[in-house]
């Protein structure tokens, strides 16, 4: 009977803190749980057109530049700052990139290098006044939005100029070869019972896959070794589950169309080195603790105004890399490109988890609240509703989000 008890007792307590778990981890399982029921939704009311190859690939390539920049402006959000002028110095690095590569007739290797030190340059001019003469990010953003805005128009002359060259094309338009023999793609394609399968882009999604299994399964051991309190098991398997699954299937949609966009590669690798920065090391916890409390991060030693300086650098340079997307995804650079673009980017980070008080982010929330907001976008238009619609819907989503982290704060509280 005792012993009956006890174990009743350990169900009761497991169960416990399994839904503790879930309660003070609401906010990252019910974003992937939002993502999956907004994908479910839209492929079920647009009888299968959301997942299908060619729409997956254009979902890729319409929202790679909200993601590039998406992951700046998380850890300038993260650092307890703003930038409003993201998508007018986008709009502005396009235009710069389209007179040097059609009118000046320069190089693109040599004109890509100059467009991403001036998305740096950018980004340490308005850094300046914000680390150092504590001028409000949310007034020297808006004042850079504005001007990049006019030096867009002023340096296009109010045209749109085009086109691109192939070899810039690329950055935006490419796909990677399959570089594996193409009897092994044929063979392959027979056995599933497909026309064609690009063989390297499907490899490459199940080696991601296990790759994240691997490093979550040696990062829970980890955590075990030093005590760590950790998820529980099912939370574990289910979530790691999902993801592998997810990435495979994508990639394996992929490889029947095209194969993988050059694109997914960059926005891949970026993601991974920005994850590992702000989670693994010390200017990464650096930047949240600025975030969390800038007084107290500035008396246990932290150059907090360096820090702030160098996250607008890091979000000039990846709104530049971004702008170069963006031109040559439409093949022209035009005086209203990026226009309210920042907002997207805003919205995306503000989804993904990130407080607008600073010190709260992660760059994988990040990344899946800029798809989340791409997937409402492209399922929309697929719907056929309207853009004003969509703008109310977008708005929506956005307030609802901050309502329920302000929500889940004060309940924890």
């Amino acid at each position: 009977m005792v012993q009956g008890e006890e174990t009743a007792d350990r169900i009761t307590a497991r169960g416990k803190s399994v839904r503790q778990y879930l309660l003070s981890h609401l906010r990252e399982y019910g974003l992937l749980f939002a993502l999956i029921a907004i994908m479910v939704f839209f492929q079920a009311v647009t009888d299968g057109t959301l997942l299908r190859a060619i729409n997956i690939t254009n979902l890729l390539l319409q929202n790679s530049y909200i993601v590039i920049m998406a992951l700046g402006m998380l850890v300038v959000i993260v650092s307890g700052n703003i930038d409003l002028s993201v998508g007018s110095v986008m709009g502005f690095i396009g235009a710069l990139a389209a007179v040097m590569i059609v009118n000046l007739e320069q190089p693109v290797f040599v004109t890509v290098p100059i467009c991403l030190v001036a998305g740096a340059l950018i980004g340490a001019a308005q850094g300046y006044w914000i680390a150092y003469w504590k001028i409000p990010s949310f007034i020297v953003t808006l004042a850079g939005m504005l001007v990049f805005r006019g030096l867009s128009l002023w340096l296009l002359e109010g045209q749109s100029v085009g086109p691109f060259p192939q070899s810039f094309q690329v950055i935006a338009n490419g796909f990677v070869p399959d570089i594996l023999p193409a009897g092994i793609g044929e063979t392959l394609a027979g056995f599933i019972g497909v026309r064609r399968i690009n063989v390297l882009a499907l490899a490459v999604g199940i080696a991601a896959a296990g790759g994240l299994v691997w490093i979550g399964l040696r990062q829970r051991a980890r955590n075990r070794a030093y005590g760590i309190v950790d998820e529980p098991r099912s939370f574990f398997i289910a979530r790691n589950a999902i993801v592998a699954a997810a990435i495979i299937f994508i990639t394996y949609k992929l490889s029947t169309f095209r194969g993988l966009p050059n694109v997914l590669l960059t926005m891949g690798v970026l993601a991974v080195i920005y994850a590992f920065l702000t989670s693994n090391t010390v200017i990464g916890r650096r930047i949240y603790a600025l975030g969390g409390n800038q007084k107290a991060a500035k008396l246990s030693g932290i150059k907090t105004e360096r820090l702030t300086f160098l996250a607008f650098v890091n979000m000039g340079l990846l709104a530049a890399a971004a702008g170069l997307v963006f031109a040559a995804r439409l093949n022209t650079a035009t005086p209203k490109a990026g226009f309210a673009l920042e907002l997207d980017v805003i919205a995306a980070v503000f989804i993904g988890g990130a407080s607008m008080s600073g010190g709260v982010g992660t760059i994988v929330g990040a990344v899946v609240g800029a798809f989340l907001m791409g997937v409402l976008n492209n399922g929309m238009s697929i719907m056929g509703i309207g853009i004003d619609y969509q703008q109310m819907i977008k708005g929506l989503v956005l307030l609802a989000a901050v309502v329920f982290d302000v929500y889940n704060k004060q309940k924890q509280g």
